[in-house]
């Protein structure tokens, strides 16, 4: 891999890929990121629904809000037959072809169970059955056991389930993981705050490893609700455009490694958006711009109707194969990211104002 990323902070995105956090089951998670950043918050604490929210200058003006969600997309199991193999239902928003043959942990009280997404072999499948689509319904897990009371020795409905690996490296600054939509996100936050410990900075910064966004944005509406932020940054995974499935996209043609995604559009403050341009453009730090004309499905949409609003901020890291146990990113926009933010909290005064004219 080429040097760009410190050791110690390319060891801690790599443990949070590994830990598991299928939405409402995000502690494992949770817990590598309070490990990092006790000795690098002035404070650190976790709200009872489960958001771990990190903070410096806590007294400061403006008060302002970074969320990247720590929740993966994942399964659950439903049900346990007679012969002991385990009906699933997803978390979140899976394609289901992405899961025919998956590798997968089922998370149980007494540790991992390694199971496989299995279906009917092709070699028995009709022409009809051949040119369908798949069907979760169609889908079961197999762990092994030789029937209903082994399986249920091991494992219990409502154990949730992962899918796919942790962290490897591609060629260069590449690398794919499981769940990079949205831990790479919580990185980036945390490692915005490390950053502001070496400058002056006049803000308070609460950086938040958000819970449960996969399944409707909950960890942030209760986190900005508790915060009362002044602005709000979400980081979130946005569609790369440089793999051939994508290569004509409707909206905008966003590549892996050119650098952090600054976002325009409804759910977007104009102040924000102008304040991230001129710190990116301050600091040489690249960018891109992707146009969103609505509410744009990440905390930055939770975050801006909180109480009678906040200024919200979104900024997207390009991703291939978005929702698949093989995400691709490029760790440059990572780095770029997490400058990019740092800078902008780092020009804030408490004079600052966010009121569009």
């Amino acid at each position: 891999m080429e040097a760009f990323m410190r050791d110690e902070s390319l060891e801690f995105l790599k443990e949070l890929l590994w830990a598991p956090s299928p939405s409402g089951f995000e502690e494992p998670a949770q817990a590598v990121v309070r490990s990092y950043m006790r000795p690098v918050a002035q404070s650190v604490r976790t709200d009872v629904h489960g958001n771990v929210i990190a903070a410096l200058n806590e007294t400061g003006r403006p008060r302002v809000m970074l969320a990247g969600h720590c929740d993966e997309i994942g399964l659950m199991v439903t049900h346990v037959d007679d012969q002991g193999f385990l009906a699933v239902s997803q978390i979140g928003g899976w394609d289901a072809a992405n899961l025919v043959g998956q590798q997968v942990t089922v998370h149980t009280a007494s540790g991992p169970v390694l199971g496989v997404v299995a279906r009917k072999a092709i070699h028995a499948m009709t022409p009809e059955e051949r040119n369908a689509g798949v069907k979760l319904d169609d889908l079961w897990v197999d762990i092994g056991a030789k029937d209903k009371d082994d399986a249920l020795e091991a494992v219990r409905v409502g154990d949730p389930i992962t899918v796919g690996r942790g962290f490897d490296m591609l060629r260069g600054t590449k690398a794919v993981s499981r769940c990079f939509d949205d831990k790479m996100g919580t990185w980036v936050v945390m490692e915005t705050l490390r950053l502001l410990l070496r400058r002056k900075v006049k803000a308070a910064v609460f950086a938040v490893s958000t819970v449960q966004e996969e399944i409707g944005l909950r960890g942030a509406i209760t986190s900005a609700f508790g915060i009362e932020p002044d602005v709000g940054v979400a980081v979130d995974v946005t569609h790369a455009a440089d793999s051939p499935g994508d290569s004509k996209p409707k909206r905008c043609y966003l590549r892996t490694g050119d650098g952090p995604v600054i976002e325009r559009g409804a759910n977007i403050n104009k102040v924000v958006e102008r304040r991230l341009i001129e710190a990116a453009e301050a600091k040489k730090i690249p960018y891109q711009l992707a146009g969103s004309p609505g509410a744009t499905g990440t905390d930055a949409n939770a975050i801006q109707i909180s109480r009678a609003g906040v200024a919200s901020g979104l900024i997207g890291v390009p991703v291939r194969y978005m929702h698949a146990p093989t995400e691709v990113l490029d760790l440059q926009d990572l780095e770029n990211s997490a400058r990019l933010l740092a800078e902008f909290i780092a020009r804030l005064d408490p004079g600052v104002s966010f009121v569009p004219e």
